[in-house]
């Protein structure tokens, strides 16, 4: 076990893994116990999956949550998963299905939306998930769930006997594309599925800088692994800079009182020591004339 390694890494996934079986493999690669994933790919899904190494595990909750996926679209075919990986359920003839048809219910699927989960995910439902359910057979009414598609953009298209539309989809967390594949099928009256899809940016990563797992075995035989800084990813999240005595207190779980209040969105900062040295995760309590900092995640003694 590596008990320094701390950070993350930007592990580009490859196809019919899980996100579960990269956890292991990186766990074995690196000889580390603690080692998390920053939001599932499906198997059939391939490109960014954010790792966290070490203590940066506790730093997860706090990464941005927009994704960003470049996705093919395939029309006129209906499966169980909503993707090639399961059953055809239906296909039907995409006989008069132009380009600029295929585009026009673009618009409702962005912004604020509500999607029906695929049957086959991850979600719990009565402590079990849903595709566990859906394998035993078990007809689960999945309740819609409130997502934020940001933009679609539409890069390709693809005619043929079961044309494919390729679009870049940049979305909140908890969005399934696979949804919204099936749901664009739906919208012209054919019925579609997700052909394929590549995350190509994910909590502050992306796909250009990421490493295969061959890679990353590579890095860690020749001890050249280098993990990626764990503030590095929270750089959306505002910062404050302690003195040495209240970087201090403040490590030992007291709060800090600050006199300027800065703006921001978020409930969390950034907290470092004067000098640099990334100390952790701070809730705070803003008032009109203080600031006063609240130990979340202290990472340094």
């Amino acid at each position: 076990m590596n008990p320094s390694l701390f950070g993350f890494l930007n592990l580009n996934k490859p196809a019919g893994w899980t996100s579960h079986d990269c956890v292991a493999k990186v766990r074995r690669l690196l000889k580390i116990k603690k080692v998390g994933h920053g939001g599932t790919l499906d198997p059939l899904a391939i490109g960014v999956l954010p790792i966290a190494v070490g203590k940066a595990t506790r730093l997860l909750q706090f990464l941005p949550d927009e994704k960003v996926y470049q996705a093919r679209i395939r029309f006129g075919v209906q499966t169980t998963t909503d993707d090639l990986e399961g059953e055809i359920i239906e296909t039907q003839p995409t006989d008069g299905l132009t380009f600029d048809r295929v585009q026009s219910p673009l618009e409702q699927f962005v912004g604020k939306i509500e999607q029906i989960p695929p049957a086959y995910s991850a979600i719990q439902q009565d402590g079990k998930r849903l595709y566990k359910l859906a394998r035993a057979g078990k007809v689960v009414d999945v309740p819609p769930r409130c997502v934020e598609v940001h933009r679609i953009e539409v890069l390709a298209w693809h005619p043929g006997e079961f044309p494919e539309l390729e679009v870049a989809i940049a979305c909140g967390g908890g969005t399934y594309i696979r949804a919204i594949a099936r749901d664009w099928g739906a919208a012209l009256n054919i019925g579609g599925t997700l052909a394929s899809l590549t995350r190509t940016h994910s909590c502050s990563l992306d796909l250009s800088g990421s490493l295969t797992l061959e890679q990353l075995a590579t890095q860690t035989e020749t001890n050249t692994f280098q993990p990626i800084q764990p503030d590095v990813p929270l750089a959306h999240l505002a910062e404050i800079a302690l003195c040495d005595k209240d970087a201090t207190r403040w490590c030992q779980g007291q709060r800090i009182s600050c006199e300027n209040p800065i703006p921001t969105s978020s409930d969390f900062l950034r907290i470092y020591r004067d000098g640099g040295q990334f100390l952790g995760i701070s809730e705070f309590i803003q008032s009109e004339k203080i600031l006063e900092l609240v130990p979340k995640v202290v990472l340094v003694p």
